[in-house]
């Protein structure tokens, strides 16, 4: 079994997409899905269509919060992920709460961590051809706006999956590759 599959994010919302009756809870979870696809597959385009203008991001953890205001700052923060490499990741959403302006995830969340991005940003002395696995809980709480966009992606993790990291290397063979799996699949709401 792959210790990083892609797929795994947007699964449950798939599942419940598919027997969705509401139409403002089916275009919430369209969305959901959309915006995790194409943050696995790089597709800035279609990822920043799912974010309104007004967009308020928080991530919460142990050392405090982070914020990005502004869609130019969240669409700053996904190249980010994508130019460092750290888009090999998977949350393994087991429990998903759906209204008409929110949803919330929670999960296991698993990151093959770049070697040589672990070295200069935790100050580790890694093979830096290497990947090596975070893994936290994580619950994000994703308000949306009256046009079906994410005003906010206000995560909050749990434990340091950054703790004992190094004895966590990942083989290349682990991880599914998004490229493998061939274009996202859209849906509709």
């Amino acid at each position: 079994m792959a210790v990083i599959d892609p797929r795994k994010t947007w699964r449950l919302s798939v599942e419940r997409l598919a027997v969705e009756q509401d139409p403002i809870r089916r275009r919430n979870l369209a969305a959901l899905v959309t915006h995790m696809m194409a943050e696995a597959h790089l597709d800035m385009d279609a990822l920043m269509a799912t974010v309104s203008p007004d967009a308020h991001y928080h991530f919460w953890a142990d050392a405090g919060a982070t914020e990005l205001i502004g869609r130019d700052a969240v669409a700053e923060f996904y190249r980010g992920i994508a130019g460092s490499g750290m888009h090999r990741l998977h949350h393994d959403i087991n429990r998903l709460v759906v209204d008409a302006e929110c949803i919330v995830t929670e999960g296991e969340m698993c990151i093959a961590y770049p070697g040589d991005l672990l070295n200069k940003t935790r100050e580790l002395n890694l093979d830096a051809d290497r990947h090596y696995l975070y893994q936290a809980q994580m619950l994000i709480v994703w308000p949306i706006d009256a046009e079906g966009l994410f005003v906010g992606e206000d995560s909050y993790s749990g434990g340091d999956g950054f703790a004992d990291i190094a004895s966590r290397p990942i083989d290349p063979s682990d991880i599914i590759h998004i490229e493998d799996l061939g274009p996202p699949n859209y849906p509709q709401p």
